[in-house]
């Protein structure tokens, strides 16, 4: 359950928000929505994978923190074993009000519900005398990165389509111990369909700017294995 709330210096002015890392504080996730102007971030770190939404008439990118439901493997007790972490992850328990496709001023929102809401513990959100706190200023920009992501996103993946640059993918592993495990239900690019588009469709994609986060999630599918190498020492208490 959320409990949104316009964040104002007079109703939070103490309000602070707990920063470790943790499954008990919102983390437990397999994967964590993603916009393509941060691939080139993410894939030094994680696989960037696709799916489509419920209603199958949109896809949206992911970056893949395990293979089944709320598993992380990049949690390390309190810590997250990345040097990069998603813009959706980043912000939490914070949002901007209203649909990314509205123009004008947004307000920036808190969950009050999220458990990374601290009481007397974690970074102050205001200052003493009301003013945001370097944190809120970084988080703010976040926000604007992903609300812009959210904008810019529609017509990346229109893109994607257009050129049919996306394919189904499954991914069956043995692990060490014998156990498989399936990732199924996503999509990745295409690179045959991708080295065939000629002069003027590359040209068009680049102009764009759609073609490099293609190939940043192209490269980052090389993250799999270091994926399944984290499910190999999670198995074993590593």
């Amino acid at each position: 359950m959320t409990t949104h709330a316009i964040l104002t210096a007079e109703a939070h002015r103490d309000l602070r928000v707990r920063q470790e890392r943790g499954a008990h504080l919102g983390d437990a996730l397999m994967c964590a929505v993603a916009m393509p102007a941060e691939f080139r971030q993410l894939q030094a770190e994680y696989a960037i994978l696709f799916r489509l939404n419920p209603e199958r008439d949109q896809f949206s990118a992911v970056a893949m923190f395990g293979f089944e439901n709320g598993e992380n493997l990049y949690l390390d007790g309190d810590r997250w074993d990345a040097r990069y972490r998603p813009l959706a992850i980043d912000i939490q328990p914070f949002l901007i009000g209203g649909k990314p496709e509205e123009d004008g001023d947004k307000q920036v929102h808190v969950d009050m519900a999220s458990p990374r809401i601290g009481g007397e513990e974690g970074v102050r959100v205001f200052d003493r005398q009301g003013l945001p706190t370097p944190y809120l200023e970084r988080v703010a920009e976040n926000l604007g990165a992903l609300d812009a992501g959210f904008r810019d996103a529609p017509g990346f993946f229109t893109a994607l389509e257009r050129h049919a640059l996306l394919e189904p993918f499954t991914l069956e592993v043995t692990l060490d111990d014998g156990s498989t495990n399936r990732l199924v239900g996503f999509h990745t690019i295409n690179e045959d369909r991708l080295e065939q588009l000629d002069a003027q469709a590359l040209g068009e994609l680049h102009a764009a700017g759609h073609l490099m986060p293609i190939f940043m999630a192209v490269a980052s599918l090389s993250n799999l294995s270091a994926l399944i190498a984290r499910k190999n020492r999670r198995m074993f208490g590593g």
